[in-house]
């Protein structure tokens, strides 16, 4: 009965009896073996079962009853409490009989409230997904986005590496950032069961933090806690914050992914300090000197914990975008990519982040094979980075493996639903397959999340052009042009177009625009020749190409999926380049 009892009541579900069938058939063998007892005791003489009673010792008469009989004399009496089971073990000894009877009419309650235990603790399901909003800056400070936009970020990432737990990325939590948006209504549009929320105060060196994390399905509140921290301890509450979550979540970890709570990263408070900044200016890269920003912060990082392997991929990531953000083109930028990533995989070899680096720099660098075993690589280290599954699918696009492609970007796309970037490369694909309706309809859902995003205007002027509706198409390429302040990309598309309807003035009027950009290193060669293939100029359009060649253009490759360079396709100088670069045609 012991062992019945004690299997019953076992912490880990897996050492319970797993079905009602199996409780009851070691119950019913208890009850037969205690009736053979009864029926073995009836049966013996009268001078053994005289003996038996002599030393048997009867339970007490009260609370603070004293026994009727004294043990043996040289014998010791324990004098331990009995626990519950143990006084229940005692008692069927002593009345076998009342046992007997009392598991006979007991077997069936038994079983039943058993199986009402089970069904109860497995309605208490392990949570799978979670958004983690975008913590509140109660300070109003910019000067401190960078603790609340760097908590948030922390956690989500250190989140993510949990396999058995889908988190949604930064890139589409952050839609939330400043929009009265409640957890409820958040949590059904991103698809997860629990939602994280927060808010962040700094008062001189104090932070004062509250985090609550809420149940989608029914609104219940699994967790909710403040925090008063000094600054210099973020490091240690973004780690705390994370290891309640998983254990609210009742994620059951091992010791090795309590360690993933905290992979690559540091036990420095100041080097994570300047982490933090550094993330904060690579994700507003678009503004201008924020990327240099970003490397100075992730630079001081390492030199604080120069076993930081985080540090050395936002050095990676940085210097890997360097060239597309500020038109700083060199081979010396790109082997600085390569070699920040490298470093970091010295340090840990599995992490996913450092190898989607690797992959990035090798394929600035050309070195196709070495980039797509990165990237396979990132993403079997980290299924649940959609990054990788990102620049993977450009990768692929490239190749001219666009099924491959298509179906990574739409993993991307699952992993980050509201990524403006990747629900754009999804419309761009679908159109360069020849679906024009869903790119489209891809595009205007963009438009519904972000109605001034540049690059959704552009893809609709594009469309538009290929469709003949030329009008329609110059309105939708000029508003993403003066959207985006007159980027390069936009300006390219716009002087193709104007190429292309047989508008030649204008055409050269952006061509001019260009080439100053151009001498100032703020646009690539390429834009210049998207113009003049526009205009139907090839000597031109092939001469600046040669240019980005010369340069070892990171963006050059990208002729392979470009619209504007649909004309020059058939012509051999377009075969020729692409195998310098290593490409098919």
């Amino acid at each position: 009965m012991q062992h019945i009892v004690s299997k019953t009541l076992r912490k880990d579900k897996d050492e319970r009896y797993q079905t009602v069938k199996s409780l009851l058939v070691d119950l019913k063998s208890l009850k037969q073996r205690l009736e053979f007892e009864i029926e073995l005791e009836r049966s013996a003489p009268a001078s053994e079962r005289a003996g038996m009673e002599e030393f048997r010792i009867p339970a007490s008469s009260g609370r603070s009853g004293e026994a009727k009989t004294s043990p043996p004399e040289g014998s010791t009496l324990s004098t331990r409490p009995a626990s519950s089971v143990e006084y229940l073990i005692s008692g069927i000894k002593q009345h076998k009989r009342g046992a007997a009877l009392a598991l006979a009419v007991l077997l069936l309650a038994i079983g039943i409230g058993y199986w009402v235990l089970i069904h109860r603790s497995s309605s208490v399901t392990t949570i799978q997904s979670i958004a983690v909003l975008p913590f509140e800056n109660q300070n109003h400070d910019p000067d401190t986005d960078y603790l609340s936009d760097g908590l948030t970020e922390n956690i989500i990432n250190n989140l993510t590496q949990l396999p058995s737990l889908r988190v949604i990325p930064r890139s589409s939590v952050f839609h939330y950032k400043g929009r009265e948006t409640d957890s409820m209504t958040a949590g059904r549009e991103l698809g997860v069961r629990a939602v994280l929320t927060g808010r962040i105060m700094q008062r001189g060196d104090n932070l004062v933090v509250s985090a609550e994390l809420v149940d989608i399905r029914d609104n219940k509140q699994l967790w909710g806690e403040q925090y008063s921290r000094k600054v210099s301890d973020a490091l240690v509450l973004q780690q705390e914050i994370s290891r309640q979550i998983s254990e609210r979540l009742r994620l059951k970890l091992t010791g090795e992914e309590q360690k993933l709570l905290n992979k690559g990263g540091t036990n420095d408070a100041e080097a994570y300090q300047f982490y933090m900044k550094g993330r904060y200016y690579w994700n507003k890269r678009g503004a201008s000197g924020s990327l240099q920003k970003a490397i100075d912060q992730f630079q001081q990082a390492a030199q604080k914990d120069p076993n930081y392997a985080l540090a050395y991929v936002g050095l990676a990531d940085s210097y890997g975008l360097l060239e597309e953000y500020t038109g700083d083109q060199g081979i010396e930028t790109l082997q600085k990519a390569r070699a920040f990533a490298e470093r970091a995989l010295q340090i840990d070899n599995s992490l996913g982040e450092a190898h989607s680096a690797l992959a990035l720099a090798y394929e600035a660098l050309w070195l196709w094979d070495d980039a797509e075993r990165e990237y396979r690589l990132s993403i079997s280290f980290n299924p649940n980075y959609p990054t990788a599954h990102h620049w993977h699918g450009e990768y692929l696009l490239w190749m001219g493996r666009d099924d491959e492609g298509l179906a990574e970007l739409k993993r991307a796309q699952e992993l980050d639903p509201l990524s403006l970037v990747i629900n754009m490369w999804l419309a761009e694909t679908y159109f360069r397959k020849g679906d024009t309706d869903a790119a489209i309809k891809q595009s205007n859902k963009v438009l519904e999340l972000e109605r001034d995003f540049p690059r959704s205007h552009r893809l609709l002027g594009i469309v538009y052009l290929r469709q003949g509706r030329y009008e329609e198409a110059i309105a939708e390429l000029q508003k993403g042009t003066d959207l985006s302040g007159r980027a390069s990309g936009s300006l390219a598309d716009l002087g193709y177009a104007y190429g292309v309807w047989g508008q030649p003035t204008e055409a050269v009027a952006i061509i001019k625009e260009l080439e100053q950009k151009y001498a100032r290193h703020e646009t690539h060669a390429w834009d210049i020749a998207a113009v003049y293939s526009g205009l139907g100029d090839r000597d031109q359009a092939f001469a600046w190409l040669e240019k980005d060649f010369r340069a070892h253009s990171t963006s050059l490759p990208a002729i392979t999926i470009g619209n504007s360079f649909d004309s020059l396709r058939n012509d051999p100088r377009y075969a020729d380049l692409l195998r310098r670069m290593g490409l098919r045609s």
